[in-house]
């Protein structure tokens, strides 16, 4: 195992330590050190309270998101503490409890960007920050018949991406690495995710044009390393040798299925999801065959600033057309041949962004099938 693995997986289990023992001491989300306060430097963000609801910092993805909305508010002419991190810890319930709480202690008066975990959970969340008088963006998970237009104003954006069609290239370079027949697995996120589901659809989508490639399986890992580990050797114990290559929903399960694969000195060609700097060097070493990324320092900090710019009537979003309310935000398949240029330019140091260019990198209006 790596020692990004290793820290990652360490780092994760303290996360979850800590969160029980803030539990157990009272901290709650309305009571947690800076968790509502951002005190004086309120006025530099027109009033405006500053927030992001997510999974896990512990995750390198989440750590760029993030770290986008750190990159706003820094813009700003605030400090990056003055964002507060709302960490659901993958439960939607806790999602909803913490923005509530949220706007509560600021008096409606917050702009928040949020991926709210489960798909059904959007809903609740935009009604919530609705009915408070704040602002939100949203990322990644929704339901197809909720569109921030039918919300309102206070609903102003939800952004994401194709996760189909870069799957299914990804795809297509692992069957060719397979010689175009044989057996694969799949290792998905959360079922009720959107890009969990989007990324087992592009996998399909590539297999219409390899009809020698057989899907064995197919189950959850949750977008964990532990998880993935484990599902793996479990493929691997059913399967064996008919195993040909592996498709993995994300980069820390893409960690999980190398584990185990060296665990039993086996070498199969994998494929994974997010453009983590792990995952990069993985694949400019030749351990992963490429990579998607979905530029999440961006995603981030665009998410954060178009529920921020709407609350301080920077723009009005009923007056944007549809497409500017539910886009899909950019990607990049990652391979050996241009993985150290991409690590140049992406990784190694981070661009700056003009966060008034709001759908300068948009690739276009979100499509339902």
């Amino acid at each position: 195992m790596s020692n990004f693995i290793k820290t990652y997986v360490q780092q994760e289990k303290i996360n979850r330590r800590n969160l029980l023992l803030a539990t157990a001491a009272g901290l709650t989300a309305t009571a947690m050190p800076r968790a509502f306060g951002p005190g004086a430097a309120m006025a530099d963000s027109g009033g405006w309270a500053l927030a992001w609801s997510y999974r896990d910092r512990a995750s390198a993805y989440w750590n760029a998101i993030v770290s986008g909305g750190e990159a706003y508010t820094e813009s700003l002419g605030l400090k990056k503490e003055d964002m507060t991190n709302l960490i659901n810890e993958g439960s939607s319930e806790k999602s909803l409890a913490d923005i509530k709480a949220f706007l509560a202690k600021n008096g409606g008066k917050a702009a928040i960007a949020c991926d709210a975990n489960d798909s059904p959970n959007a809903r609740p969340v935009a009604e919530a920050v609705r009915d408070a008088g704040g602002y939100i963006s949203t990322i990644w998970n929704k339901t197809d018949d909720l569109h921030p237009w039918d919300i309102g104003d206070n609903y102003v954006a939800h952004l994401s991406w194709s996760g189909e069609k870069p799957s299914a290239e990804a795809a297509k370079i692992l069957f060719d690495a397979m010689g175009g027949e044989g057996g694969v697995v799949h290792l998905g996120g959360i079922p009720a995710n959107i890009p969990a589901i989007e990324r087992l659809n592009g996998l399909k989508v590539a297999m219409k044009d390899y009809p020698k490639i057989e899907l064995l399986d197919t189950q959850p890992a949750d977008w964990d390393t532990t998880k993935a580990a484990e599902l793996m050797s479990s493929y691997l114990t059913k399967y064996g040798d008919k195993i040909k290559g592996v498709h993995c929903a994300n980069d820390n399960m893409a960690y999980g299925v190398l584990q185990a694969l060296k665990a039993e000195g086996i070498n199969l060609p994998v494929t994974a999801f997010d453009g983590n700097p792990e995952a990069v060097d993985m694949v400019m070493k030749g351990d992963l065959l490429a990579t998607v990324f979905t530029n999440p320092h961006w995603g981030g900090g665009i998410a954060l600033a178009l529920a921020h710019q709407a609350a301080i009537g920077k723009f009005k979003p009923s007056e944007e057309p549809n497409e500017h309310r539910e886009f899909y935000g950019p990607s990049i398949l990652v391979t050996k041949a241009d993985a150290e240029n991409f690590k140049k330019t992406y990784l190694d140091s981070t661009p700056k962004y003009d966060w008034t260019d709001r759908w300068g990198l948009s690739a276009g209006q979100i499509v339902y099938k």
